[in-house]
């Protein structure tokens, strides 16, 4: 089984190198291997891999940037699974693509099902919902993962933004009223793996394919995910000056920025827990694993 895997030095692409790694020969690339941007190299590349499954975890991911540079973030976002698409039916091939939380509007009261109605505030967001319309409108053969909140051992995020802020200052404030499921690359990654796994015995026919939300179990605000780090870093005898009751909470109005975010994030897991027979666990194990690792 030949997968070719996009984005392979992101936080769910260095997760998705180990998880995979059972089920095939794995072709890893990044942005300096292939510019998805480029419609023509990204073609070739296919071409040249001829993969039976391709997992595309490479994404314009600068929420604020994209703001002002909204070509590069549709043509990677919106344009490049399309592409992908089209390649993969004409090989036969599985896609496997990862969405966002960003294109809901944050206003419905209860988690978000797979039948809500998009409505994006933000370049990043409209560019992956058009993304994700582009890759099922060019093929059958797909599975689009949406999450949320995402962390991880490797590259940038959240949690690790606060042990390097905790170093440095002993006050912050952070925003309290942005709501959603903090949600490892690890259990993306193993998510990934373990349904792949499944479409590699079953095979295409009848494969329930489609769009599934997949974020861990429980939910948390801003404000309360860092406070959750920031305590576990103490009990775990890290030497930082911030402690986790001098984290002060704010309004998404107290600290404005370029790109809006959604207020509810939360994502209901139902369909593909029941789907592939799943136990998602709560965010704070992720949390646990990922801290024990860089801490």
């Amino acid at each position: 089984m030949q997968i070719l895997l996009t984005g392979k030095n992101g936080q769910v692409g260095f997760e998705l190198q180990r998880a995979l790694a059972p089920l095939g020969h794995i072709v890893a690339v990044d942005q300096f291997d292939c510019d998805l941007s480029n419609q023509n190299a990204l073609r070739r590349l296919v071409r040249e891999v001829a993969p039976d499954i391709i997992v595309n975890a490479a994404a314009y991911t600068a929420v604020d940037k994209a703001e002002s540079d909204a070509d590069k973030a549709f043509a990677i976002n919106a344009v490049a699974p399309g592409v992908l698409g089209e390649e993969a039916a004409r090989l036969g091939a599985l896609v496997v693509h990862y969405s966002t939380d960003y294109v809901f509007d944050g206003a419905k009261q209860t988690c978000y099902t797979e039948d809500d109605l998009p409505n994006p505030q933000s370049v990043y967001g409209k560019s992956k919902l058009v993304g994700d319309k582009a890759l099922l409108q060019s093929i059958e053969a797909c599975l689009i993962f949406r999450t949320s909140w995402v962390f991880g051992a490797h590259g940038n995020n959240f949690a690790k933004t606060m042990l390097k802020l905790a170093v440095e200052r002993e006050s912050l404030n952070i925003v309290a009223d942005q709501f959603g499921a903090p949600t490892s690359a690890a259990l993306i990654a193993d998510v990934t793996a373990q349904i792949v796994g499944r479409y590699q015995r079953q095979g295409q026919m009848d494969f329930p394919c489609g769009l599934y939300n997949l974020v861990a179990g429980g939910e948390t605000s801003w404000c309360d995910f860092a406070k959750t780090v920031i305590a576990a870093a103490h009990q775990a005898g890290k030497p930082l000056k911030l402690k986790a009751e001098n984290i002060r909470p704010i309004t998404t109005a107290e600290y404005p920025l370029p790109a809006s975010r959604p207020a509810n994030s939360r994502l209901d897991t139902r369909k593909i827990r029941e789907t592939f027979g799943l136990c998602l666990p709560v965010w704070q194990e992720g949390l646990n694993h990922v801290l024990q690792e860089i801490l």
